[in-house]
């Protein structure tokens, strides 16, 4: 009835996403390495590998579901922990759903410390348990796979191409529920720069407000992004650079003008940049690594937002 499909990238944590399924399902992990070499890890018996190409998740994701033969497939993702039962659960989830239901979604959780706050990057994958629609854990029919010409390969990265999906399949008509199944999702520590480098979201943003419209952030459950907010504080932060290049130029006559104009523009982007700073601090744990490396990235986030955005801007309109 249902085949797994799990892209990955090598990690070491997929061993134990299969231990979870189990054995009784049948499973295809997509081997998404440029370079698929070394080998995998010995899988077991009901797993078979496919490769793709290194071309992204949303790629890697298509070549498995194509590959199944079964009415219904299942993606995960290749750091998740399944619940004990799991492929019992998605059987209960999936096999009583109506014709024009052709997507179930597991329940996610993320485990968070209990002996101290959540830092920005844990409350950040936290988020994927209010999250709609996510493949950390999502079946969809076969036959609404085929309808909607699968994931877009226009999505580079794992970032939107699963909201982009549902937007699709239900905009043809069809439903998605949530199931009862329960599958853990495992916080990674992506290192210093992660919520930087996380901003190359915004390009795909720029693809999903061309598919989809402006109103697509609401449709896939998400709150208002604060990309006017980054768009304020680099524009403060630029006006502040020029305008003070600008009133120490030599032969500039009387720069006093440009050069409050400059204090003023620094204001403001100071008072933005604390603000943005201080919301990401405020409800975390306050230890001096992390308030560290909440200011040095709250400096950068805004211009790196602005510019992974504008880039999306300019491809799609290419």
């Amino acid at each position: 009835m249902i085949t797994v499909v799990i892209p990955t990238i090598g990690r070491p944590t997929l061993c134990d996403t299969l231990a979870a399924v189990g054995p009784g399902v049948p499973v295809i992990v997509v081997d998404d390495r440029a370079d698929p070499t070394p080998e995998l890890e010995p899988l077991p018996a009901n797993v078979r590998t496919v490769r793709s190409g290194g071309r992204g998740p949303a790629a890697a994701r298509n070549v498995g579901w194509r590959a199944a033969e079964t009415p219904w497939v299942v993606f995960l993702d290749d750091d998740v922990i399944p619940a004990p039962g799991w492929a019992e659960a998605v059987w209960k989830d999936l096999v009583d759903l109506p014709d024009d239901v052709a997507g179930s979604q597991g329940r996610i959780v993320v485990p968070l410390p209990a002996d101290r706050r959540p830092t920005d990057g844990e409350r950040h994958t936290a988020g994927l348990s209010g999250a709609l629609w996510v493949t950390a854990d999502m079946a969809y029919r076969r036959a609404a796979l085929e309808a909607a010409g699968g994931f877009d390969e226009r999505f580079p990265r794992a970032y939107r191409e699963d909201a982009d999906l549902a937007l699709r399949v239900m905009e043809a008509g069809h439903r998605l529920v949530m199931g009862e199944r329960v599958t853990e999702h495992p916080v990674r520590d992506d290192g210093f720069w992660a919520s930087v480098r996380f901003q190359r979201g915004n390009a795909d943003d720029a693809l999903m407000r061309r598919l989809h419209g402006p109103s697509w952030r609401s449709r896939i459950g998400g709150g208002p992004g604060r990309l006017r907010l980054h768009a304020a504080t680099t524009a403060a932060g630029l006006s502040a650079l020029l305008l003070g290049a600008v009133a120490g130029r030599p032969g500039a006559g009387n720069g006093r003008g440009p050069a409050v104009a400059a204090w003023g523009a620094a204001a403001v982007w100071a008072a933005l940049t604390a603000e943005f700073a201080w919301r990401r601090i405020a409800p975390g744990p306050r230890s001096p690594e992390e308030v560290l490396r909440m200011a040095v990235t709250s400096v950068l986030i805004p211009p790196v937002a602005c510019v992974h955005r504008l880039r999306g801007e300019w491809r799609v309109r290419r």
